[in-house]
């Protein structure tokens, strides 16, 4: 009897080992494939590539945006959830409120993905990691850094959290820049970490990079005054914008107030905006030099030609349009010199005043400079049907009409570059276009003219050691609820330099400064100096006034 029972056990065993033997066989031959796929499912995951985006450089290759990698938490909550004490201990380590971090997966408890933090820097991202806690994952991203910070914050613009262009080149030249994703297969543990790369499913293409026309060097430069004339006159904002004048090249484009791109918390929008080309403005005395080409290409006038602007005034219908005192007869340079409006409007009174409405379109007013600035206004130009003789007048002097700093900075290119108007460019190395808006000799004849005032004229002040300056300044003011305010100005001088070999062009703007000086002979012209002299000499530029040099 008891060697039957031991035979029966023995019997059992046996048969229950071929049977495990029979399903070992059966599911190594028949089931592999099955198998092998099912546990692929559990281990194997396609995991994202995420590409960076590519550089933004300055002309001489100094980097103006780059791409840091980062790590990004995220999690399953329903699995998190199911951890139990892995919550509390991941809330601890966020920082947050382990209530409030409750809250927020219950709420989100049917979703498979919600963001733990975005962009960590990996060290704290491991240290997290390491604690294993289940349903929490990463995702390797790229988080944008600024190096010049607000010196050049309107110029790059910046992305946003995803890494897409919001503002400046970051979102003009968003496609040029950001890259594509890739692809590949890794095996992942239980608690989520990839043990093994298996093999790459798409390589992940980086941004290319974009080299712009912008010198840092020069930027620092702009930026430094500008701020400093913005504090001193405690105006409520300003703009400088530097041009190269055989290119049309932006180098150097600054706005007060700025912003720091790599840290937005509690931004003011108002900083955001890039005033140099989004804000417009009456132009005023800067355009006068553009009223004296149209009377110097009509052929009713030379540069000796005078105008008679006694008594100090003239009438025009029934307003009254007066000097600050009586210049007598002036040449035209002298009305540029002086800033004569009496000399402008009977200047503008005897041209045909589509001649001068075509000059003042020919040099970019009314339109886009087409460098691709997210939010470029084109200013506005009126067009009558049928002028009156005062719109005639002050339109000729600056009002009625609307530009931006850059756009100004334009026009007063197409004199240093002998009536050729250059496209601008914001990107290094972009080809020359150019066209023909007036002749030669008549920018020479302007450029002379212009050089009178810096000498001894309203923009005295604007003239360097070393170096000849021709330009004008302008002051308007500010339109109200109830028309012109006498207590709110904009000052601006439009400028170029060395007048006899013109490398540079230059706008400088403030708005509402506040201090007893308010005209742009007094509060801008002083600030093109300083940067002029300094670009000229970073630039190497070499002194053309030997006489002032000694």
């Amino acid at each position: 009897m008891i060697a039957f029972r031991v035979y029966l056990v023995i019997g059992f065993f046996v048969l229950l080992a071929v049977a495990m033997g029979t399903r070992v066989v059966f599911l190594h031959v028949f089931e592999k494939d099955f198998l092998q796929d099912q546990g692929d499912a559990r281990t194997i995951r396609m995991e994202r590539i995420n590409a960076h985006r590519g550089m933004i450089l300055d002309q001489k290759g100094k980097p103006m945006a780059v791409s840091s990698p980062v790590v990004s938490l995220w999690a399953n909550p329903a699995e998190l959830i199911a951890s139990g004490e892995g919550m509390e201990q991941l809330a601890l380590l966020l920082e947050v409120a382990p209530a409030e971090f409750n809250n927020r997966l219950e709420k989100n408890s049917q979703q498979t993905f919600v963001y733990l933090r975005r962009h960590l820097p990996p060290q704290v991202a491991e240290k997290i990691l390491s604690y294993h806690i289940a349903g929490v994952y990463a995702e390797k991203e790229y988080h944008r850094f600024y190096p010049a910070g607000e010196v050049a914050a309107h110029v790059v613009g910046f992305t946003d959290i995803n890494d897409k262009g919001q503002e400046g080149v970051e979102l003009a030249y968003d496609d040029w820049l950001q890259g594509t994703p890739g692809k590949k297969k890794v095996l992942k543990n239980l608690y989520g970490d990839i043990v093994r790369d298996i093999k790459p499913i798409l390589e992940a293409s980086p941004g290319q990079n974009i080299e712009l026309s912008v010198d840092l060097r020069l930027q620092y430069l702009a930026y430094r005054e500008l701020k400093s004339a913005i504090q001193y006159n405690n105006a409520v904002s300003g703009s400088v914008v530097i041009l190269d004048v055989a290119t049309g090249a932006i180098l150097a484009l600054v706005n007060q107030p700025s912003y720091n791109p790599n840290n937005r918390l509690g931004l003011n929008l108002a900083a955001v905006r890039n005033r140099a080309v989004t804000d417009v403005f009456e132009p005023g005395s800067t355009v006068k030099p553009f009223t004296v080409a149209t009377a110097l290409q009509s052929g009713q006038y030379t540069p000796e030609s005078t105008i008679d602007t006694s008594p100090g005034f003239v009438k025009v219908g029934s307003k009254t349009i007066p000097d600050p005192s009586n210049y007598g007869v002036l040449d035209l340079g002298g009305i540029i010199e002086k800033s004569s409006q009496v000399g402008i409007t009977k200047l503008a009174l005897s041209l045909n005043e589509y001649d001068v409405w075509e000059m003042f379109s020919a040099v970019g007013f009314g339109k886009s400079t087409d460098i691709g600035f997210p939010g470029e206004r084109s200013g506005f130009l009126p067009s009558h049907r049928r002028w009156k003789d005062i719109e005639r007048a002050t339109f000729a002097y600056g009002y009625g009409l609307t530009v931006t700093p850059l756009q100004l900075a334009s026009a007063y290119l197409t004199i240093a570059s002998g009536g050729l108007k250059r496209q601008l460019s914001l990107v290094n190395n972009s080809a020359v276009s150019e066209v023909r808006v007036f002749e030669k000799k008549t920018a020479d004849d302007v450029m002379r003219m212009l050089r009178r005032v810096t000498s001894k004229g309203t923009g005295s002040r604007a003239a360097m050691e070393a170096y000849t300056v021709a330009g004008k300044t302008g002051t308007v003011r500010k339109v109200g609820e109830d028309g012109y305010e006498d207590t709110r100005h904009m000052a601006f001088f439009a400028g170029i330099t060395p007048a006899v070999n013109p490398r540079l062009v230059g706008v400088v703007m403030i708005n509402e400064p506040k201090g007893k000086d308010y005209g742009g002979g007094a509060i801008a012209a002083p600030v093109f100096s300083k940067i002029m002299a300094g670009a000229l000499r970073l630039l190497n530029v070499p002194p053309d006034d030997l006489d002032e040099a000694a």
